[in-house]
């Protein structure tokens, strides 16, 4: 379900777009097993804490894939530089999930 920039999905999830990736991103908030993130409440100018680490060095890392590290703050997205994709080191506006 659309809501703000952002998508809901079951299971306490949220969904937002990623430029870097040019992909969706998925995050669980709320309470529940494995990892989750503290969310702002705000679905136009979301805020994620900790930061979002999408396909990092370890067990489960896919070589096909860009590793895309970055903090969602109050709208925006910063990449930081381990980031792999064009964005790494920038910071650009969350798009809107059904515009991007």
């Amino acid at each position: 379900m659309k809501r703000g920039i952002l998508r809901t999905v079951e299971g306490g999830r949220l969904l937002f777009w990623c430029p870097g990736c040019a992909g969706a991103h998925s995050i669980r908030i709320g309470e529940g097993e494995g990892p989750r993130w503290q969310f702002n409440g705000n679905y136009d100018r979301p805020t994620f804490t900790p930061s979002v680490f999408v396909n990092p060095p370890g067990p489960y890392f896919n070589p096909g894939s860009p590793v895309c590290h970055s903090f969602v703050r109050d709208g925006q997205i910063q990449f930081l530089g381990d980031s792999t994709h064009h964005l790494a080191g920038q910071t650009v506006p969350l798009p809107d999930f059904d515009a991007a």
